[in-house]
């Protein structure tokens, strides 16, 4: 057998492994059915209009009006011209979702501690750990996708690094273009943003280390190669990256002009989110031993714990019957830390938690210190308004840091970190850099530092917690106290777990150390426990009940007698879902119509001020100038109807005789309370000096504007007037791609109403088109084919040196 061969026989097994693995944890995608995710469920219906668009025509559109009153695609799975770094990612990921997600967790954790020169036997036994992490199912589970995505990535981009500075600098300069291009391409910032700020620790690190050994034109020969490295998967990535940065100012990530909130109260106009929206979900301080201890909370915000626990008990006492009983007790508030909702424990295993303490006695150096200061740094931030010194601090001065919310995401790092510095302590125990008496000792300290904590726990939680959640006082006590007793069970049996499979741990070591156990058994021995630890958890929250048949997923919503009644009207409206259904899915009535709800992380900051003022307080004018022809209500036997008796849409355009002007978008917004949309708009004197305005216009009763051919990103209308006339349309505003033409000739547009489309239309009869052309799209393309040409040919160059060094 070719040596090549030989040495990679052993790579292919381990990734034959991992696709076995990752089929095997999410089996009923081999009888092809599909995981059912809400997030997902909610994202169907936001892009179904240019998924249908897509398929009807083959034309990818960059325009949805069916959601918010229309958005850019951008964040909702557009497709861009020659983004070649997208087909090698859906390349990679060729197994069914979601095992194509873990075997990315597997397979870029595997190459990133092959980088760092550890056995293949070890680094298979890392990604099984970082792979089956509480939180990275969980995610999967819920359709967080492109987070899993992002975060699936991120080993692979550490290893480029690593391979850089560790003086590879062909392979580290190729490997971190590409996995830096797949991570961008996975298209969730945030985690991208918390790779940075590791990255940046872990450069930290080498730059003492370089200082220290006198190495630092190497570290900058390093450095400047990964910046390189980084523009060129920037560009792969171009068109993504500036669409998205093109909109954010324009979204409720941006600066928004308004300085008051919708009841009136001041508001500053800040770039960013609101502190207390970024915290809102901030990780408690206690809650960190969850990650060592699945249950020291209780776990998620609704479990099911069965007839055997005492709140079953409570409810029948407080008379309920045994089938009310039950049903409570299947989505128990068994969480009871400070956070609004949590699907389920951030655990990441008693195993290697247990060996990442092992490893801070035993591993020394640079790695050791951007480990655990990624580890830190990560806890700390994760703790958001809990420690809010260190919060502020980011939100104020670190650039982006306000763009994010839910801080306690971030812990992904320290989930990616202490499996690393977890394998290396098996590292140095098989390695002779220490001696067997110092192996013996660290194990001494781990034991009791993680034995001793657990034992800590089970023997003083009476005095240390009451497990009672912030607000249930108010509850019968009876059921508080029912609840605080199985959350107490609860604690005690993972306190047991956890103190169990420390021991197990510490046993194995120790026996290994005084030569009882082979180096190959004891590797066995922590990939069972590793096994048994995380999915004995992990199937807790995501198993075979998470998944459906195909057409569910690909079909989630079923549309109502009221759905069916709006479809017949082939008209170009909008709809407004005032429904409980509604309500519970917001991106339903998105599925079917031009809706004016939605779900989405960013929407226009305009639109989402107009939801707040107006739309949610039923203003009629606001909802008649946006041209709702039918509102879904509930009626009182709680069927779901079609009703048209709500409003008097103004139209797909209409002319209007005055304008109101006002200062500021406070004003302009507050004017919409009582302006009568049909005959004046409101308008900012700024806009009005600029287009050079009239205040007053001509009326013409016989005047008329028709709407003739409307697709996501084209419409068309024919007008004819006797005067020269201001017309509106009932369009969202957004001038960084939509472009107006009269009779062929291109013509600025301007804004009204706060956020709609105006535009100054000559006498006569004329044709008046509105097209989605953005210009970013165009120049990011061009420049993901030149970034994608370069890489073709740094790669064949890169191979070519690697060739002639060999020989």
């Amino acid at each position: 057998m070719p040596l090549y061969l030989k040495r990679f026989l052993p790579h292919l097994f381990v990734i034959l492994g991992f696709i076995a693995l990752s089929l095997a944890y999410f089996s009923p995608v081999l009888q092809g059915k599909k995981i059912f995710q809400s997030d997902i469920l909610h994202y169907r219906g936001m892009a179904q209009q240019q998924i249908e668009y897509a398929k009807e025509t083959g034309e990818q559109t960059y325009w949805t009006n069916s959601a918010f009153g229309g958005m850019p695609t951008y964040q909702l799975g557009a497709k861009y011209p020659h983004n070649y770094i997208k087909k090698l990612d859906l390349a990679i990921r060729f197994l069914p979702r979601p095992a194509d997600y873990l075997f990315l967790y597997f397979i870029g954790f595997y190459i990133l501690l092959l980088s760092l020169k550890v056995d293949f036997k070890l680094a298979a036994l890392g990604a099984l750990a970082f792979g089956f992490s509480t939180y990275m199912i969980i995610i999967l589970g819920v359709g967080h996708n492109s987070k899993a995505h992002a975060i699936a990535y991120m080993p692979l981009v550490l290893s480029g690094i690593v391979l850089t500075f560790r003086k590879k600098y062909v392979w580290g300069f190729l490997l971190t273009i590409v996995a830096l291009g797949l991570e961008i391409v996975a298209n969730h910032y945030q985690m991208t943003y918390y790779l940075l700020l590791l990255v940046l620790v872990l450069g930290l690190a080498y730059l003492v280390d370089a200082y220290q050994k006198k190495q630092l034109p190497h570290f900058f020969k390093s450095v400047g190669l990964l910046s390189v490295a980084a523009i060129i998967a920037v560009g792969l990535n171009a068109t993504n990256i500036m669409a998205t940065q093109e909109y954010v100012k324009e979204s409720t990530r941006g600066k928004s002009d308004l300085t008051i909130t919708a009841n009136g109260q001041p508001k500053a106009a800040k770039d960013g989110l609101d502190p207390s929206y970024i915290t809102e979900y901030s990780y408690g301080l206690a809650e960190s031993f969850n990650l060592f201890i699945p249950k020291f909370m209780g776990g998620g915000s609704g479990e099911d714990i069965g007839k055997d626990s005492k709140m079953y008990e409570a409810y029948l006492q407080l008379g309920a019957s045994p089938i009310e009983a039950i049903e409570a007790t299947r989505n128990a508030p068994i969480y009871w830390g400070n956070q609004t909702i949590v699907e389920a424990p951030a655990y990441v295993g008693a195993v290697i938690i247990f060996l990442f303490v092992l490893g801070l006695f035993l591993v020394r150096g640079r790695l050791k210190w951007w480990l655990v200061g990624g580890t830190l740094l990560s806890l700390f931030l994760s703790y958001g308004k809990n420690l809010s010194f260190l919060t502020d601090f980011f939100i104020d001065y670190v650039p982006l840091y306000n763009k994010f919310r839910a801080v306690s995401s971030i812990q992904v790092i320290l989930e990616l970190c202490i499996p690393v510095l977890g394998v290396f302590a098996l590292v140095r125990l098989f390695n002779d850099f220490q001696k067997n008496e110092e192996k013996l000792k660290a194990l001494k300290y781990a034991t009791a530092i993680t034995g001793g904590l657990a034992l800590f726990f089970l023997l003083a939680h009476s005095f240390l917690f009451d497990f009672i959640k912030p607000g249930e006082e108010e509850y019968p006590e009876l059921l508080v106290n029912a609840l605080a007793e199985d959350r107490k069970s609860l604690f005690i049996s993972d306190t047991i777990r956890t103190l169990v499979l420390v021991l197990l741990s510490a046993g194995s070591i120790f026996y290994f150390l005084k030569g009882k156990v082979s180096e190959k058994l004891l590797v066995i021995v922590f990939a069972v426990l590793i096994l048994f630890d995380l999915i004995s958890v992990n199937r807790a929250y995501v198993n075979t009940d998470n998944f459906v048949q195909a057409r569910q997923v690909e079909k989630p919503y079923q549309a109502t007698l009221a759905d069916k009644e709006i479809l017949k009207d082939k008209g170009h409206f909008r709809v407004l879902d005032a429904s409980r259904e509604g309500q519970q899915k917001p991106a339903r009535a998105a599925y079917f119509h031009n809706s004016l709800s939605g779900y989405h992380a960013a929407k226009l900051n305009r639109f989402d001020a107009l939801l707040d003022f107006h739309i949610y307080n039923n203003n009629p004018e606001v909802l008649n100038m946006l041209n709702t022809k039918y509102v879904i209500i509930g009626d009182e036997s709680g069927r779901v109807q079609a009703s048209t008796r709500y409003t008097e849409p103004n139209g797909n355009a209409w002319f209007v005789s005055k304008l109101k002007v006002v200062e500021n978008g406070d004003e302009e917004i507050r004017a919409l309370d009582s302006l009568e949309t049909k005959s004046t708009a409101v308008i900012q004197k700024s806009i009005l000096k600029d287009f050079n305005l009239e205040r007053t216009y001509k009326s013409d009763s016989t005047a008329s504007i028709k709407l003739t051919t409307h697709k996501p990103s084209y419409l068309k209308y024919e007008s004819n007037i006797a005067f020269e006339g201001l017309a509106v349309f009932s369009e969202l505003y957004y001038y960084k791609g939509w472009n107006a033409y009269i009779d062929g000739k291109l013509i600025s547009h301007f804004r009204v109403n706060y956020v709609l489309r105006a535009l100054e239309i000559p006498s006569g009869k004329h044709t008046i088109e509105f097209k989605f052309e953005p210009k970013v799209v165009e120049t990011g393309s061009k420049i993901a084919l030149g970034s994608s040409v370069l890489f073709g040919l740094l790669l064949l160059l890169g191979g070519f040196l690697q060739f002639r060094n060999k020989e």
